[in-house]
């Protein structure tokens, strides 16, 4: 195994140091929305845990991808796996999307389609072909979906990405390949990811994951240290957490529930793993989430 080039940085999303923004598993959004920020240059940077997809509707994109170059100058969608280190160059009138997938989907996917989506098909670009209306509607419905406050939204969300990947999928059946080295690596690092969105809950020892996995323990956290720049243990603590999260945020469930549920034995012991993972309370995380929706715009009367 390579470790990760230092020069090389690892994002959640581009040019942010903090942590997953938001309680979602997605996050989607127009491709000029971040790039122009960055006079419409993405330079070479990778995500430790993210899947993403960049969909090309009109203008240019320069893709540099693992050390290769392609030019993007029809509709197009551009895979991007988790560790690929990749990086865009866009023309000023670029359109599209660049839908990015947490770790826990990512693992609910590979589940649902029996494959690792950071191996099987890699950083493919399939062409949007006689599908384009089709994507551009997918697209657009998922964006608006994602900016919006509607009973219903998460499955909604997930139907969408579900459709897409079954698109994908279907494209990427016949493009399977020797696993070289990295990949091998990556491909251990995603079965570790799916036991752990199986059993983050059990609290096992990382021992017991490393011999799931088929590696030792002193493998898999070295493993886990060079491709995603955190220990097993921090890995799976990381799960929890935005598990919690989540769980304040869409649910009314008390702290103490909320502790047994996470298979915690102990709701102060859990506060303490709470408090020191997110630095505040849970009950001054919730505090502060809620305020925050109950400010948000309505997205109806945005133009």
């Amino acid at each position: 195994m390579r470790p990760i080039a230092p020069e090389i940085p690892v994002f959640k999303l581009y040019g942010e140091a903090l942590a997953w923004p938001t309680p979602d598993l997605l996050h989607c959004e127009s491709i000029a929305q971040r790039s122009s920020l960055h006079h419409w240059e993405i330079k070479p940077h990778r995500h430790a845990d993210l899947f993403q997809l960049l969909y090309v509707q009109a203008g240019e994109a320069l893709a540099e991808v693992e050390n290769q170059r392609l030019r993007l100058a029809e509709a197009a969608i551009q895979v991007v796996p988790p560790l690929c280190v990749h990086g865009f160059r866009f023309s000023e009138d670029i359109q599209g999307y660049v839908l990015t997938l947490a770790a826990p989907l990512v693992a609910h996917l590979e589940e649902l389609l029996g494959h690792s989506l950071g191996v099987q098909g890699g950083f493919a670009c399939h062409p949007a072909g006689t599908d384009r209306a089709w994507l551009d509607l997918l697209f657009e419905t998922l964006f608006r979906e994602y900016r919006g406050h509607e009973p219903g939204r998460e499955l909604q969300l997930q139907s969408l990405v579900n459709l897409l990947m079954v698109w994908l999928g279907r494209r990427e059946r016949r493009r399977a390949a020797p696993l070289g080295a990295s990949e091998r690596s990556r491909q251990y690092l995603a079965r570790f990811m799916r036991l752990v969105e199986q059993h983050y809950r059990e609290h096992l020892p990382v021992d017991e994951f490393a011999r799931r996995v088929g590696l030792s323990g002193v493998h898999l956290n070295s493993l886990c240290r060079q491709l995603v720049g955190q220990s097993a243990l921090q890995v799976i603590h990381q799960r929890l957490l935005l598990e919690a999260k989540r769980n304040l945020i869409y649910t009314t469930m008390t702290v103490n529930e909320l502790s047994d549920a996470l298979g915690f034995n102990d709701p102060a012991y859990f506060s303490r793993f709470f408090r020191r993972l997110a630095g505040q309370s849970p009950k001054a995380f919730r505090q502060t989430a809620v305020a925050g929706s109950t400010s948000l715009p309505n997205q109806d009367d945005e133009g």
